[in-house]
């Protein structure tokens, strides 16, 4: 069904290529993992198999096939929602097919239904929460019945219910997968075939996922691969300092929240199910939403009565979606913004492993790769605070734990950190404390 043969892709403006000596045939059927470190093209193999990339974004050599239609669902859902109501959203695809009308409003209940979206058709898309818009985006792809369903991280912005649902769905559909996921061991009962990339060049592995038990397991494990059986370590605690902030009262977007606060030199991690509130909550936290009552203040007053400068300096940012805080045509220069020294620059690009990349756009880098970079730019500027909306977002297992093992540091200086997450792993490693929004 699919054929690579010496396939590779070079995006615009970039000297390396992103994808290179790739040879590879899918059958009709076959659910296959990609697997290989954040960087080494996966998102890129993906976009290509989809028929998203063109010539005047990069250039291409080698052979690419692929017979039938193809879904495919990205890292970020917000890249694929293009209608404000989510009847409208999956429709939009049979709509542009030219699928009769009285064919289509029929299937859009029934993939709605399908995917667990828990809303009618009428929901506006810009009131969902990260993971219903990643359901209505998986219904979106499903509407038009493809027969290859490319998926790039689809349970990423899920809570565990919501991610367990997704692969009972993946379990039913009879058709061609190709999936990227960092976090494979829930999805191994779903895969017969693990395709494994080496960062610019070519398949490193191919074969069942029994492969990942034996040496080549290890292997990738060691190259910042997560498999299974290879534990994570709690990062120590230091003493907790002063208050940094507190809120008493909070209502945002008409839902009440607790009471929190947070110290310098602690972590806090703030959990639970999609559509409760996290995201919300967070920028309020960091000033970025006005409470319709309650207050946020910290020792030096209400965030979200400062100005952007003086707030940048205090408290930092990651939103859910990094491309939504990147604003220079560089990585360097987004890490330059407000002044951070030089020094500051190239020590937080070695560190995150984007050094090679400081001259790229940060809108062409990968789904890891951008996250890393918001959450250094938050950083660059000090702030006693970070407020993180799923910071773990697309990393493999290397930059996963460069990634951990900066914020442990970032809070034993005095810091203080509070991260909204589904990752249950960052909640063992670094959160003090959890608050479940339920």
């Amino acid at each position: 069904m699919i054929t690579l043969a010496g396939y590779g892709w070079r995006h615009a403006g970039r000297r390396a290529w992103a994808l290179r000596g790739v040879d590879l045939r899918i059958e009709r059927g076959e659910r296959v993992l990609l697997l290989g470190p954040s960087g080494a093209g996966k998102s890129t193999l993906l976009s290509a198999l989809a028929g998203l990339l063109h010539t005047s974004s990069g250039e291409a050599e080698g052979v690419l096939k692929v017979e039938g239609q193809a879904g495919i669902v990205f890292q970020d859902p917000q890249s694929q929602i293009v209608m404000s109501r989510a009847g409208d959203e999956v429709a939009f695809g049979l709509e542009n097919l030219g699928r009769p009308a009285d064919q289509i409003w029929p299937r859009v209940d029934e993939v709605l239904d399908q995917v667990g979206f828990p809303y009618g058709r009428g929901r506006r898309t810009d009131e969902l929460s990260g993971g219903e818009q990643q359901r209505l985006v998986l219904a979106g792809a499903l509407a038009a019945r493809p027969d290859v369903l490319l998926l790039d991280e689809p349970t990423a912005n899920l809570d565990p219910a919501g991610a367990a649902l997704v692969r009972s769905i993946l379990h039913r559909l009879d058709l061609t997968l190709i999936l990227v996921e960092h976090r494979i061991e829930e999805f191994l009962p779903l895969i017969t075939r693990v395709v494994v990339l080496e960062p610019g060049g070519g398949v490193r592995a191919d074969g069942p996922p029994s492969l990942l038990s034996g040496p080549l397991g290890a292997d990738l494990a060691r190259d910042g691969v997560w498999v299974p059986g290879h534990p994570m370590i709690r990062r120590p605690s230091p003493a907790p300092g002063p208050r940094l902030l507190r809120s008493s009262n909070l209502v945002v977007r008409r839902k009440a929240y607790p009471d929190l606060s947070i110290q310098a030199g602690e972590a806090v991690a703030v959990t639970g199910p999609n559509g409760v509130g996290k995201s919300t909550l967070a920028l309020a936290l960091g000033g970025l939403l006005r409470p319709d009552s309650g207050r946020v203040v910290t020792p030096d007053g209400e965030p979200h009565k400062w100005r952007a400068r003086r707030l940048a300096t205090r408290i930092g940012s990651v939103f859910q979606n990094p491309e939504h805080q990147f604003v220079a045509s560089s990585v360097r220069d987004e890490l330059a913004l407000g002044g951070t020294p030089p020094s500051r620059v190239d020590e937080l690009l070695d560190r995150l492993r984007l050094t090679e990349l400081a001259r790229a756009n940060p809108f062409t880098l990968s789904g890891g790769q951008a996250r890393r970079l918001s959450v250094a730019t938050a950083l660059a500027a000090a702030p006693s605070l970070v407020i993180l909306d799923e910071p773990t977002f697309g990393q493999d297992r290397r930059t996963w734990n460069e990634l951990v093992d900066l914020l442990s540091e970032w809070r034993a200086a005095g810091h203080g950190i509070l991260t909204v997450t589904h990752d249950p792993s960052v909640v063992a490693a670094l959160a003090d404390r959890e608050v479940a929004l339920t």
